[in-house]
């Protein structure tokens, strides 16, 4: 590409200078048949080449793509594609619903096969005009077929977030923006609390009519998803925002999101027990999919809390009882074993639960004679897999019915179980409460929504011990480290989970701090108490 190269729009008619003096006409209907491969030598559909794209190529095709995009004729344009059925609906609404009027587009020096780009462009609508700046970049390869050099398509191509099926529009908001605000009113914003993004995103196109506001005009990447949120790039009017109450607490939020940089892959969310309020939710990465809610793991030793509340309730243990912890446990074929091959002599279900033994709750399945037992509890006590209506999307967790050696991976969290922090903080909240509260976001008198609601709540005495065995924990057991810095009435449980893959297991902690209960997934992270414990510590000295 020549230095200081520009593609401009100028009254919705396109044309391409370098430095002041505008590139000659190009023959871009012939190039559709013969390539030019910037020296001079033409190369007819009979001398189809091959090998890797030349520099000289990369330069030309980039430059003629450039130009015909500028001039606003996407059937040009399309045919220098890998994929002009896609790409010619796409640049034909760069300017027909995404509305720009004007632009430069600078492109940079190539990059191997890439040519990156920055865009200043002014968008029009409605009587409203506003700028628009952004950076993407379009890669040159060889086509298969013809070998000609061709702009590679992808939507990002034309913008960096434009993911396939979905398209830039300007126009009307679908829904009036919002001015979310914690349970206190303090106001929330993704650019203060990231991990919030693309919930604000979901609040807004469900709420955003309910909450009282005016919808704005706006520049959007519109869903390819039916009904899923946009999300806006420049806003040419505000509107009138409404204001929505969440459940949130921006201290904790605050703390959340802090907590999960420290980590490559890494979600936490925190409930209030007696009410199910969700208090806070972060990820890392951030502003992308909500692995919080969404995630689906396994998770490891932190589902000895369901485990044990099943062997308690049939009576087949206590938290006192005295029960065997051996080194290694068969079953169904299967050995599983404790970290590090420890064993507990003469230990109780509070001994073992505290220092996370494996193999004293394998050795129990046989006397539960129930192969569903553990699904059951999970769904009829504690609401995991049931249908959670929060306020925006959610995975609900699962814990399907199994047999043999794969019911007793499952007692220890791992197997076919799949759940994410939002469910594990729920199944912690649900014990210490006692009763399951379906975790909510926005009050559910909102918008009517049915709320999912467990078929029974534990007894006091189950919901007791299990809390007493949380509490060990945190005092002497597993999560003694994490837990040191948090005050009040607290629990834990630690679990790591193997994945396939993976060197390292998953980190995952859980824990409760007073009315709060949180937990969380550290991708990678070893031990429980090693990565997540400081997460969840943080957030529950945060908001407890």
């Amino acid at each position: 590409m020549r230095s200081g190269a520009k593609v401009a729009i100028v009254g919705g008619v396109f044309a391409v200078v370098a430095g002041g003096v505008g590139y000659g006409a190009y023959n871009v209907l012939t190039t559709l048949n013969d390539a030019d491969d910037g020296s001079g030598a033409r190369t007819t559909s009979a001398e189809v080449r091959t090998g890797p794209v030349t520099e000289a190529e990369i330069d030309d095709v980039s430059k003629r793509f450039l130009d015909a995009w500028a001039k606003g004729d996407a059937t040009v344009a399309s045919q220098l594609t890998t994929n002009a059925t896609e790409a010619e609906p796409v640049l034909a609404g760069y300017r027909d619903e995404a509305h720009v009027s004007r632009a430069v587009i600078t492109p940079g020096a190539a990059v191997g096969t890439k040519v990156p780009y920055t865009v200043k462009a002014t968008v029009s609508f409605g009587g409203q005009s506003k700028p628009w700046s952004y950076a993407s970049e379009l890669t040159v390869v060889r086509g298969q077929t013809t070998g000609r050099p061709l702009v590679d398509w992808k939507p990002v191509v034309i913008h960096p977030e434009l993911t396939a099926g979905a398209s830039l529009k300007t126009k009307e908001a679908s829904s009036p923006s919002i001015e979310a605000v914690d349970h206190d009113g303090k106001v929330l914003t993704r650019e203060k609390y990231p991990s919030l993004g693309p919930i604000l995103d979901t609040l807004r196109e469900k709420y955003g009519a309910k909450a009282g506001g005016t919808a704005g005009i706006e520049t959007v990447i519109e869903s390819a998803e039916a009904g899923g949120p946009d999300k806006t790039l420049v806003t040419l009017s505000e509107g009138r925002p409404g204001r929505l109450r969440t459940t949130l607490d921006a201290n904790a939020q605050a703390a959340a999101e802090i907590a999960v940089k420290k980590y490559n892959q890494a979600s936490v969310v925190a409930i209030r027990p007696s009410t199910g309020a969700i208090r806070a939710v972060a990820n890392n990465p951030a502003d992308g999919f909500n692995a919080a809610f969404l995630g689906k793991q396994a998770p490891g030793s932190t589902m000895k809390i369901v485990t044990a509340a099943t062997l308690i309730e049939k009576g087949l243990t206590s938290a006192n009882q005295r029960i065997e912890c051996p080194p290694t446990a068969m079953y169904m074929g299967r050995t599983f074993k404790n970290l590090d091959d420890f064993s507990i002599p003469d230990g109780t279900l509070t001994t073992s639960f505290a220092r996370s033994c494996n193999t004293a709750f394998i050795k129990l399945i046989d006397d539960t004679k129930d192969d569903a037992a553990l699904a059951k509890e999970a769904r009829d006590v504690f609401g995991i897999g049931l249908d959670w209506q929060t306020g925006v999307a959610t995975f609900d967790g699962s814990v399907p019915e199994a047999t043999g050696g794969e019911a007793a991976a499952q007692y220890i969290g791992q197997g076919t179980i799949q759940m994410n922090a939002l469910n594990v903080a729920s199944i912690t909240a649900t014990a210490k409460n006692g009763t399951f509260h379906q975790p909510i976001i926005v009050d559910p008198d909102l918008d009517g929504r049915p709320i999912a609601r467990a078929a029974r709540s534990l007894s006091p005495s189950v919901s007791q011990q299990l809390t007493n065995m949380m509490r060990q924990t945190a005092s002497w057991g597993t999560g003694k480290a994490a837990m040191a810095s948090v005050g009040g009435d607290r629990g834990a449980k630690t679990g790591s989970a193997e994945v396939d893959g993976q060197a390292t297991s998953n980190s995952w902690f859980t824990g409760f701090s007073n009315d709060l209960a949180a937990a969380a997934v550290v991708q990678s992270g070893g031990h429980g108490g090693d990565a997540a414990g400081p997460v969840v510590a943080a957030v529950l000295r945060a908001g407890s």
